[in-house]
């Protein structure tokens, strides 16, 4: 499946910025400030929970490619016959904290299931950050070959920083971009480097090889739609600072 012509440019340029409302966020009010403010801030889509009603609000808010995330292939079906231009399996956080963790084999389940389902759509996959990093470039590589189009890391709630300040935002990071260094060098399609990242790290997800950055709870935390866009304008100029073609010439 060709990823949309527009959402790809960005991608090809390592200057995407996914914002993620959150996959159990079901709040119409909650998603629909924190897709205006991923409208108005600049960013490249929105990732939004998988629920038709939320994917007709959203199309009404932005012109953004909607994304909806969900570890059920069966939800996607109504979402993208709302108009989600991408669907994602992942955005796993939520689940840990109940103590639901995703190991390899379930995830590429989902994945060849949710093809079967949809066989046309965008699909990205989001690699759980429980398994050891050669685990996770071996299922990135499974995955692509089962048909995801966009590859997902993740890692922030695993780290806990020991030090303040851009020391610590380092070390939240430092999981999620080891796991885009070493997937976007086994894979031929995006990677997208998401949890724990700042504007500090951003900039370092797209060095290590990401195509671009997904971020969640550093938007979702904020309770004015002002903050938001503020943040998310944040990061897209923090994107802007690093060039992929010049990286990956060196």
């Amino acid at each position: 499946m060709s990823i949309l012509p527009a959402l790809n440019a960005v991608l090809e340029q390592g200057r995407a910025l996914k914002v993620i409302s959150g996959l159990n966020n079901f709040d119409r009010d909650r998603v629909a400030t924190v897709v205006k403010a991923a409208d108005q801030g600049g960013a490249t889509f929105v990732d939004i929970a998988a629920d038709a009603d939320l994917v007709r609000m959203a199309k009404q808010l932005t012109d953004l490619p909607i994304c909806v995330s969900a570890v059920e292939p069966e939800m996607f079906v109504t979402c993208v016959d709302a108009g989600a231009d991408l669907i994602e399996i992942g955005n796993f956080d939520s689940f840990y904290a109940q103590g639901r963790q995703f190991e390899a084999e379930e995830v590429l389940a989902l994945t060849q299931a949710t093809r079967r389902l949809l066989p046309s759509i965008v699909l990205s996959v989001t690699v759980p950050h429980i398994l050891p990093l050669d685990q996770q470039v071996q299922l990135a590589e499974e995955l692509v070959l089962a048909g995801a189009d966009i590859i997902q890391t993740e890692g922030g709630t695993s780290s806990s920083p020991a030090h303040a300040g851009t020391l610590g935002l380092i070390e939240k990071a430092a999981p999620t971009l080891a796991s885009a260094y070493a997937i976007s060098r086994a894979v031929n399609v995006p990677v997208l480097c998401a949890s724990g990242l700042s504007t500090v790290t951003a900039p370092m997800a797209i060095a290590a090889g990401a195509s671009g950055i997904g971020v969640g709870s550093a938007i979702n935390k904020l309770t004015s739609e002002i903050e938001m866009i503020a943040v998310v304008r944040s990061l897209v100029e923090a994107l802007a600072t690093v060039s992929r073609s010049v990286v990956h010439a060196q």
